[in-house]
């Protein structure tokens, strides 16, 4: 190719078919590409991505970790040469998360652009990546005046599978302890995945794992923000009781499944529950006063099994976060699967309230919150614990005058206290709340009972289905 022409981007004699797709190992077109793609940065050529010098440069330093462990990365850098770090989710005591573009599927979906019959130039796609195809789309009547409105929408529905590219890859710190706990993880996710091939019970889905110089790193698919970082944007307004309904009917379903397959979660908590997207309206609310945003979407996924343990497994003494934590944990008596459906219990007193059930971090006072919002704690849990410090003649040891003492006495109260409303939903709520929280553990109730429950009674068909699909946009 000698020079382009718009009208007829192949260079084909009028009424001649069209040449076919160039292969994607072919280099020639790069000599001849088009003014106005010279924007692009990189091409597909097999696994190997070339890039512009700048890019390169940044993918060719070495592999360098801070004090701690955590991998130093930069939005630009590759891993793999498959995964480009775009942006920054998040980072913790594990490590961090960052959102990357997948090219291996990029690549795939790109792909699919040759089966467009009127748009014979679309192989350029394959050659320059998808900014050609998505800034085209704004001016595309100009660039190629002879595609029809039929070839544009197949274009724009190809921009929006490009979503799928986009993962959340969690980079584990380069320590001994948490590459080997990424390893446990790694394993319960391809169990999960085994064992729900289609991703019907709404526990993220893991698309890849592999260590990078002593980094385990997994590729998860892209969500929204947790449910925690959502109430907390949201100045802690609680969310409405309807999607209070339809996120612990979809807790309850996910969770039973992991039960089905004698696998416990250990810590569940709103940080590890995630918006499938988090697209929210602001909406006012005259009886605050105030403008409160409203998610557009409940579906929500269960993340984070670093912790999850199997049956036969060995069961560590401590499990789940200090707030979401069951009475037989602390009190050392053992746990199960009912350990879960306590957390349960406490997120969606969170949810309903905008507040924390048990806002401690000591174990004799978060006992004295569960007695002053549950009641006595029964005493054959008392008699058989080894945390006998706790009590004396079978009642709790606690100053009520000291400081501590008065917050539990002003701020604790009966769990049917905090109700809002006493109409029936927010009364079936707190029934199922109430049974979710029962003290001992062979009382609680299970989640297979829980689904049951009259409180979702009120869901719809819609909130009853469960979809595999996502919105790419968060």
């Amino acid at each position: 190719m000698k020079c382009w022409d718009l009208e007829n981007p192949t260079n084909q004699p009028t009424g001649s078919s069209p040449s076919p797709p160039l292969p994607l190992t072919d280099t020639s077109i790069c000599q001849s590409e088009p003014p106005t793609m010279r924007l692009v940065g990189w091409r597909f050529g097999g696994r190997c991505m070339q890039r512009s010098q700048q890019s390169s440069k940044r993918s060719s330093r070495s592999v360098e970790d801070d004090k701690e462990g955590h991998l130093v990365c930069r939005i630009g850098d590759w891993l793999q040469e498959r995964y480009e770090i775009v942006g920054n989710l998040g980072e913790g005591t594990f490590g961090k998360v960052v959102e990357c573009l997948d090219h291996a599927r990029l690549g795939s979906q790109l792909l699919r652009a040759h089966h467009l019959p009127a748009f014979p130039a679309l192989s350029l796609v394959g050659y320059f990546g998808c900014e050609v195809l998505v800034s085209s789309l704004s001016h595309l009547s100009r660039v190629l005046p002879v595609c029809d409105s039929r070839v544009i929408l197949e274009m724009k529905k190809l921009a929006q599978g490009l979503g799928k590219s986009q993962v959340a890859l969690k980079i584990i710190r380069n320590v001994g302890k948490y590459r080997e706990a990424a390893r446990l993880e790694i394993n319960v996710l391809k169990k999960i995945k085994e064992k729900d091939k289609e991703n019907k019970f709404l526990c993220v889905l893991m698309s890849d794992w592999f260590n990078f110089h002593g980094h385990m790193c997994i590729a998860f698919e892209l969500l929204g923000k947790n449910t925690f970082e959502f109430l907390k944007e949201n100045n802690f307004q609680p969310y409405p009781l309807p999607h209070v309904r339809h996120m612990a009917y979809q807790l309850c379903h996910a969770l039973r499944f992991l039960h089905e397959n004698q696998l416990t979660h250990t810590d569940l908590k709103p940080e590890n529950i995630l918006f499938v997207n988090s697209e929210f309206e602001t909406l006012y609310n005259e009886h605050k006063s105030c403008e409160e945003k409203s998610v557009k979407n409940t579906s929500i996924r269960v993340a984070d099994f670093g912790s999850a343990t199997f049956d036969h497994e060995h069961h560590t003494t401590i499990v789940a976060t200090r707030h979401y934590r069951p009475p037989e944990v602390i009190l050392e008596l053992g746990w199960a699967q009912p350990c879960d459906v306590w957390s349960i219990g406490c997120i969606l007193f969170e949810y309903y309230r905008g507040f924390t059930l048990f806002q401690t971090h000591e174990n004799r006072e978060h006992l004295v919150m569960m007695e002053k919002i549950l009641g006595p704690i029964p005493s054959h849990m008392i008699h058989r614990t080894r945390k006998q410090k706790y009590f004396y003649k079978g009642g709790l040891v606690w100053d009520e005058n000291s400081s501590d003492g008065r917050y539990v006495k002003e701020n604790c109260k009966p769990l049917k206290s905090y109700m809002l409303q006493d109409s029936l939903e927010h009364v079936q709520l707190f029934d199922l709340m109430r049974r979710m929280l029962e003290f001992d553990p062979a009382q609680r109730i299970t989640l297979a009972e829980a689904l049951l429950h009259p409180f979702f009674a009120g869901l719809t068909p819609e909130e009853r289905s469960f979809h595999t699909s996502r919105n790419p946009s968060r």
